[in-house]
Order: structure tokens, then sequence, then C-alpha cells
């Protein structure tokens, strides 16, 4: 037994540190992020002090080492805080989510000049990032991107448009990924770290979304933007192995705030069915009710452990392009059967805009198409399961 699983855990296996960050973020999320966010789904408004909030409490830069004033603590630790605060608002834990998987970029990839610049302010939660790769013409097929980067001495020169991407227009940094030769295909692709004051490099329309609307989403358009070399992410053909690289582990956040998501609906569907009476007695009691309440506990936590032991394999150094596939496509779909689930048993009022399940109905479907569709996950998981199999003989 290692020192690390000598760690006092509790029953459902967290370790006392462990325990603390779960409690002090569900804490918070149920105090500040909770109350707000049916107003801000409404009002399509992202809401920058929570953000600022979250750095306060050492969120922002959860998974990070304190060399650039993370909190060191890893994806497990992050899967849960997403879980919390997607259980009070799924949109500022997507918000935070792609944040995280800005940094990854920089982090797994960057110089050390580069990570000693661009981290430390986006650990503490002043600079927000985001993450820029989805096109008109290029969503699952990433590699066939037209964003052009073109060399100009010490800088390089961006032309063409991205879509979809969240936080724009409140973020600081932008992980942007362009070709530098599209003839070459995958192998032309570069990563850049893109300021948001860069002239040429503009907001181009907003996305009008279903759900999720409590965070930005816009078009973002470059025009000539020139962009420093010295902000280049590795060398010229590897942005989408960095790309790839950090969406594999992107997708477990996504997996936990789904989770954190079927919960809250979860919650909210038992104890209307212990409210609500109809033939004099709670819905609760009749069996079909109780029926759908089992499933949808039974789906909330398959989610939780699929995005349990992907988080603890990536803190481990394990592969995780399946585990996290399996995590985010499971996690995803539960959200949405859960969701729905909770607005049949609410009925009528379950259709109305002022119940929060109708919310939460509309904030799952988003997270079965966003990084990678689940039928894209599919494909991995039966690839990745079909290489064993040929391996093994």
């Amino acid at each position: 037994m290692t020192a690390a699983d000598a760690v006092i855990r509790d029953a459902h296996g967290l370790s006392e540190e462990e325990r603390s960050v779960r409690d002090t973020v569900r804490q918070w999320a149920r105090a500040e992020v909770a109350p707000g966010a049916a107003e801000r789904d409404e009002q399509e408004r992202y809401d920058r002090g929570l953000f600022e909030r979250a750095g306060e409490l050492g969120l922002t830069g959860l998974p990070y080492p304190e060399e650039y004033g993370g909190a060191g603590m890893g994806a497990f630790a992050s899967a849960l805080a997403l879980e919390e605060i997607a259980a009070a608002d799924m949109a500022m834990a997507v918000s935070l989510s792609v944040h995280f998987l800005s940094q990854l970029c920089i982090f797994a990839n960057g110089t050390d000049e580069q990570k000693h610049r661009f981290l430390p302010p986006m650990t503490a939660g002043r600079d927000l990032g985001a993450f820029a790769l989805t096109e008109p013409q290029a969503g699952s097929d990433a590699a066939s991107l037209s964003l052009a980067a073109r060399r100009d001495g010490d800088d390089y020169l961006l032309t063409g448009t991205k879509i979809w991407i969240t936080n724009a227009g409140e973020a600081a940094r932008y992980v942007t990924f362009a070709t530098v030769d599209r003839s070459k295909g995958k192998a032309g692709i570069t990563a850049f770290v893109v300021e948001a004051d860069t002239p040429g490099f503009r907001m181009g329309s907003k996305e009008r979304k279903m759900g999720i609307r409590g965070t930005t989403g816009y078009e973002i358009v470059f025009e000539d933007a020139r962009i420093p070399a010295a902000n280049r992410l590795g060398e010229e053909g590897e942005g989408l192995k960095v790309a790839l690289s950090a969406l594999g582990a992107g997708r477990i956040g996504i997996a936990a705030a789904c989770t954190g998501l079927a919960r809250s609906a979860l919650e909210l569907a038992a104890r209307y069915a212990l409210e609500r009476r109809q033939f004099d007695r709670a819905i609760a009691d009749q069996e079909m009710i109780q029926a759908m309440l089992a499933e949808m506990s039974v789906s909330v936590d398959a989610a939780r452990l699929l995005t349990w032991r992907a988080a603890r394999m990536r803190d481990a150094g394990a592969p995780i392009n399946v585990p996290s596939s399996m995590a985010k496509w499971f996690a995803s779909d539960a959200a949405m059967r859960v969701t729905t689930d909770a607005v049949q048993i609410y009925g009528g009022a379950g259709y109305s805009r002022d119940n929060p399940v109708e919310r939460l109905m509309r904030d799952a479907k988003g997270a079965q198409i966003y990084e990678g569709t689940n039928q894209i996950h599919r494909l991995i998981v039966a690839q990745g399961l079909l290489d064993t199999m040929r391996r093994e003989g």
C-alpha cells in the first residue's frame, strides 16, 4: 500500500482533502451560484463576478501546480468541483471547464516562459480562458479546419472564422487552432495563444443557444490578426495533437458537470414527487413514479463512477482516451434522460419556463453535442475495444 492509498477515505472513496474540496464547493455553489442561475439563463448573461469569486476560492486553477498559481489538486478534485457547480448552474460549470481546457493546452505544451507568462493570471481568476477549435465546416472533423495562419517575420497573420466559442467576449486569451498549410491536412494545424486585444481579432455574431445560456458563446473573426510567433504552442503542425490531448482530459470535466446536472434534476423530481398529490396520495407512492426515480438514480451514480474512474486514471498518468469518452458519452446521455424524466414527473409544471427542470433539460442537450458528439465517442470506444482485441489476438 502506497502513502496515497493509506489516506483515510470515506464511504465514497474520498480522502479528507477531496471531501473538503467537494463540501467547500457545494456550500459556495448553493449559496452564491444557484440563486441567480435562472435569471442569468433568462437574460443570457455571464456573471464575471462568479468567476472572480471562484478565483478567490482557489477553484480557477484547481488542477494546476502551485508554481503557476494553481492548487495542484489534479483531475479528480476538479471533477468533484465541477459536479457541485453544475448542480447549481450548468453554464457556470461549462465556463470553468473550458477555462481549465485552455489552461491545459498551455500547461502541457507551452515553454517555461509561456507558462509563467500566461497561466498565473488565469489560475488566479483574473483572466478567463477560451478554446477556439470549431469552425462552420469543421466540428467533429477537426482536422479539416480552414482558419489560415501565414508567417510574416516574427509573427503569424491569422485569417478566418471560428464559431460556438464558449467564454468568447469575456476571455482574455483564446487557445486557437489554425493551419499553416491546408494542403497538409492535420499536419498543417498549429496552436496559438491569441490575446483578446489583438488587432484584427474581434467578436462576430452572438450564438443564440437553446441552453447553457448563462455563459457566452460567439463567433470570433480573424482579419489578418497579428500573433507573435512567441505565442505559438509547440511547433508548426503539432496543433491537432495539442487539441486532442486536451479534449481527452476536457471530457472528464464535462462528464462531471453532466453528473451534477443530472443529480440536481433527480433531487428536484424526488422532492416534487413527495409533495405533489394526485388521487389523494403523493405521486411518489405510485409505482410508476418510483420506477422512474430508481432508473434516474442509477443513471446518476453510474455517470459519477465512470467519471471518477477516468479522473483517477488521468491523475495516475494512465491512458484516458477511451475512459474519458465513455464518461462523457454516458454522463451526457444520462443527463438528457434524467432531465427528460424530471420534466415528465413534474407534468405540465415541468414544461413551464418558471420551473428549474425545464432549464436543466435544455442545458443537458448541449452536452451531447460539444467536446465531440456522442456518436463520435461511440466510435472512439468501439475502436479502442477492437484495437485491444487485435493486440490480444
